[in-house]
């Protein structure tokens, strides 16, 4: 990296954290409040009613799936929507006159959605300790998979941006693809208790393994092997970053 382009990535980064950061009330606060309810209204529904992991109360059980559903969502909405409205609005062009790599474009789109991700994780993980104490056993587990995890949404949203032309085209992405992956991903269930056919198909979902990965770093207990979900995630992000990375090398939907 030569010193002008490190100069173009960092001002890239840190245009991606204003962007978040300096309306926090809506791209922090908002989504906080939002998992905050799911947490108030599942485990005050459940709590006497789910038992999981043996003897972990439901509440606490609930709480690092959407943790991880947070960091998840916010990290995909961060690249996605920056890259979309920064395509419809033409001001794209300026940072590709920028003498900016298409890799440390990519990483700096990336990065910049793991922070938000995180940001929002930790917001929401503060905010349910007013409802149960819920400490982390596994500190290393929970930052590698937040990590790996925010970084994959963030690819996605980088795809996603690029390959949209309008507004609805992202919603629908997020909508039909993200929205349910996440939601089927044993946020508020162990795949355990599932039928032996959606038990199978679980373990097709990538993001079950980074959820799943997530709250063994909590409990020290989880549904699979924390390393075969190391190993599933670590691939699913090499994967994702080649076709991003493929995509911005080419120019495709960005250069005329």
């Amino acid at each position: 990296m030569t010193p002008e382009s490190f100069a173009a990535f960092r001002a890239l980064l840190y245009k991606e954290f204003l962007r978040f950061w300096k309306v926090s009330f809506q791209t922090l606060g908002a989504p906080v409040l939002s998992t905050v309810l799911y947490l108030m209204i599942f485990s005050h529904v459940l709590q006497a009613h789910v038992t999981v992991y043996g003897a972990i109360e439901y509440t606490a059980f609930l709480v690092p799936g959407l943790v991880m559903m947070a960091v998840l969502q916010n990290a995909f909405a961060n690249s996605s929507s920056s890259l979309i409205q920064s395509k419809i609005t033409g001001n794209i062009v300026f940072v590709l006159l920028t003498p900016i790599s298409y890799r440390e474009f990519y990483l700096a789109y990336v990065v910049a959605s793991v922070l938000r991700g995180v940001a929002v994780g930790l917001g929401v993980w503060l905010a349910s300790l007013f409802f149960v104490l819920v400490l982390p056993t596994s500190p290393l587990w929970v930052v590698v998979f937040t990590i790996m995890g925010g970084a994959i949404l963030g690819s996605l949203g980088v795809i996603a941006g690029i390959w949209a032309e309008k507004f609805d085209q992202l919603a629908g992405f997020q909508n039909f693809l993200i929205m349910p992956l996440t939601m089927l991903a044993g946020v508020f269930y162990s795949v355990h208790s599932l039928p032996s056919f959606w038990y199978g198909v679980s373990h097709f979902n990538p993001f079950f393994y980074m959820i799943d990965g997530f709250r063994y770093g909590f409990f020290g207990v989880s549904d699979v092997s924390p390393w075969l979900s190391l190993a599933i995630v670590s691939v699913f992000l090499g994967l994702l970053a080649a076709l991003t990375l493929r995509m911005l090398a080419s120019g495709y939907k960005l250069r005329g």
